[in-house]
């Protein structure tokens, strides 16, 4: 039947409507007709802007990894890692480069072993610890409307000065829990305009109107 309907399908004289149904032109709206215009004008003008925009990228990187590949060849040694971020400022300091990796984890079942064993501090702190510090512990398990638990609030716990060697076990298998899932390099660009040197971010990201 698609077939059929394919071999009958003329642009000229039919559009397609969103239930995909072939609609005679003569009785689709002329708003309708505008609107899809529009739409279709401003998609491909997008699209065009989006090559530019990744064309953009890959010459960026490739020009700042020729230039990092130069500038180890001073020290007699080549440049290949992956990991890290790098800056680079112009000589006068007014625009910045950034290179930022940035890691995508999640936890394993390890990280439930870390609950249980804060859950034992807690018990043992009941007397002692801060009404704070617990609210501050039981909250970083907690997960969003997703489902999802906070990666930042697990592992801010682990920047806490706390001298109890179940701790010190919990905050071991919290490290132990952490998958790498993905890994992504970014490059943003940054100009110093205000008078207080403050650096703005150039965005090649969508901006509100």
């Amino acid at each position: 039947m698609a077939k059929e309907n394919e071999k009958i399908f003329n642009e000229k004289e039919f559009m397609v409507n969103a239930q995909g149904s072939y609609v005679p032109i003569a009785n689709v709206k002329p708003v309708d007709k505008l609107r899809d215009d529009l739409v279709r004008s401003l998609m491909v003008k997008t699209k065009d802007v989006q090559k530019i925009i990744e064309r953009h990228r890959f010459d960026c990187w490739d020009d700042i990894r020729a230039f990092l590949q130069l500038s180890a060849q001073e020290h007699g040694v080549e440049f290949g890692g992956k990991k890290g971020n790098i800056t680079l400022l112009s000589y006068d300091g007014k625009y910045k480069v950034v290179i930022a990796n940035q890691d995508y984890i999640s936890f394993n079942e390890k990280l439930q072993i870390a609950k249980e064993l804060i859950d034992e501090c807690i018990k043992k702190w009941s007397s002692g610890a801060s009404a704070n510090l617990i609210a501050l512990l039981n909250d970083a398990f907690k997960v969003d409307k997703q489902g999802k638990i906070s990666t930042d609030k697990i592992l801010g716990l682990r920047r806490l000065e706390i001298n109890d060697p179940t701790w010190t076990e919990a905050m071991k298998a919290i490290s132990d829990s952490i998958t790498i899932e993905d890994s992504k390099r970014y490059i943003r660009f940054y100009e110093r305009r205000d008078s207080d040197g403050k650096y703005e971010h150039i965005s090649l990201s969508p901006q509100s109107l």
